[in-house]
């Protein structure tokens, strides 16, 4: 009676152990947003636009949104957003020493902010592609990236 007490206890605490665990898994796409968002910030080319850029925010979210916040050295602030179920295709137009990452969506998916401009006011608009300033990136990794984002876009639209 012993033996089946002590093995009805282990099992017990095994299936509350497994409950547990599947409560505290990764988001659907949590693992592909963390490889995204490190390829991204370790290839990310601050010397685009003429050196202009003093800072930058590039977010991949384990919601689905990737998140693309410019501050240039004059003030202005460019802003661009999508969410992954609007992904289309990628682009990479430059050489693997430097060159722009364009991300496509669907129709006008993006949303596209401009604060502090000199030549205007405050923008709001939508776009149909953004665009990331890249460096020193192989078309493996290019490849690897679009894989990713395919992933990520399956995986939230289901």
């Amino acid at each position: 009676m012993k033996k089946f007490t002590i093995f009805l206890k282990i099992s017990a605490y095994t299936l509350l152990c497994a409950v547990f665990l599947s409560f505290s898994s990764y988001s659907p796409i949590e693992e592909e947003a963390i490889y995204v968002q490190q390829k991204l910030e370790d290839h990310y080319n601050k010397e685009a636009k003429g050196g202009s850029i003093k800072k930058y925010e590039l977010r991949i979210t384990n919601s689905g949104f990737c998140r693309y916040k410019c501050f240039f050295n004059n003030g202005k602030i460019e802003y661009f957003s999508f969410n992954f179920l609007k992904y289309k295709d990628l682009d990479y137009a430059g050489t693997s020493q430097s060159g722009s990452l364009i991300l496509h969506t669907k129709g006008d998916d993006v949303i596209v902010q401009t604060y502090n401009d000199t030549k205007g006011n405050d923008i709001d608009s939508m776009a149909t592609f953004m665009a990331i300033p890249l460096k020193n990136i192989e078309p493996e990794e290019l490849n690897q990236l679009m894989e990713k984002f395919q992933q990520m876009s399956q995986k939230i639209r289901q």
